[in-house]
């Protein structure tokens, strides 16, 4: 599958749910991905990314920045508090904001340096104890918690179980964000993007079908 083929498929899948053509935001998930392939990718045009780890993305961008300008580049992982001062930094946008605690550094931060990337709030919608992200049940009041922060929450996201139709956890953020007032939607991955896009999706993260399966970082 190649980067036109995602793009492709991306247009037709918003087409056919009735969507503006370039609704939809491809995050080309460039983690643990080797810069040959992404570089490959850069230069077929493309520019949104997505990465899971602050240090792996530090390593990897300030390099691909010098070249292209224009990068635009996501965090789709879990953020360590620790972590947030470069991560505000280093991202345009946030997508795992799934705690009261890295909410309250993140606003304090957003203070200090006086910008904050764009954010999303992760969604734990099939409540698996193994996973991070805030219950359904307490999403809107983590919401009104967020704005109370002055924090720049666009939208909300979530990875659904591996197990479950991921259908049903798509429309489930859906009417999580429609009641909040939210319009972002980050949603979907390689091997589901186009149900994801017929619930509403603005943000598909898309990884192996865009680089080829990942490999792994030597020992």
């Amino acid at each position: 599958m190649s980067l036109q083929d995602i793009t492709a498929r991306i247009v037709n899948a918003e087409t056919a749910a009735g969507r503006d053509a370039g609704s939809v935001k491809l995050i080309a998930v460039s983690k643990v991905q080797p810069n040959e392939r992404v570089q490959a990718v850069l230069d077929q045009g493309h520019r949104c990314f997505g990465e899971n780890r602050v240090q792996e993305a530090a390593g990897k961008w300030p390099g691909f920045r010098d070249q292209f300008s224009d990068i635009d580049l996501h965090l789709i992982g879990p953020l360590q508090t620790n972590k947030a001062r470069q991560a505000i930094e280093l991202f345009s946008t946030i997508h795992s904001v799934d705690r009261p605690k890295l909410a309250k550094t993140l606003a304090r931060l957003a203070q200090e340096v006086g910008t904050c990337p764009d954010l999303f709030i992760q969604v734990n919608t099939g409540e698996e104890e193994q996973k991070a992200g805030i219950l359904p049940a307490d999403t809107d009041a983590f919401i009104a918690d967020c704005r109370n922060l002055d924090l720049p929450i666009q939208g909300l996201m979530c990875i659904p179980p591996v197990d479950e139709e991921p259908s049903l956890h798509f429309a489930l953020l859906a009417k999580i964000a429609e009641r909040n007032g939210l319009t972002g939607l980050s949603m979907g991955m390689s091997s589901d993007f186009e149900q994801a896009i017929a619930l509403g999706a603005t943000h598909v993260r898309v990884g192996s079908a865009i680089f080829g399966e990942r490999v792994k970082p030597a020992e």
